[in-house]
């Protein structure tokens, strides 16, 4: 049953990125295609409560199914079992997410890249 819930976990964070992936790449388009600089880019993004909570959330949604994919890619191919499967789809999953906070922290509340 363990396994069933994890499936259904990877499962449910791909429909939460999909939307979080079109809107993406939406303003990367619209960036590229507008000339925007980074620091306009960034003064769009900077104190901005609703680019915090959207990237926010995409990470999280990232970090659980990227760890959850690569989980079974470890236990297939690497042939880890029990414990240290899920310990190291734990570290990968909080490295993830880890890196992600610190760029959309850097994005939005111009803190340090």
């Amino acid at each position: 049953m363990r396994e069933f819930h994890l499936y259904m976990a990877q499962r449910l964070s791909a429909l939460v990125m999909a939307p979080f992936v079109l809107v993406h790449l939406g303003l990367i388009i619209y960036a590229i295609q507008g000339g925007l600089s980074a620091a306009e880019i960034l003064g769009r993004t900077q104190g901005s409560v609703f680019w915090f909570l959207f990237y926010g959330m995409f990470v999280v949604a990232v970090s659980i199914h990227a760890a959850l994919g690569l989980r079974t890619i470890l236990g297939e191919w690497a042939g880890l079992r029990g414990r240290a499967l899920d310990a190291t789809a734990a570290v990968i999953g909080l490295g993830l997410f880890a890196m992600g906070a610190h760029a959309v922290y850097a994005v939005t509340a111009g803190g340090p890249a």
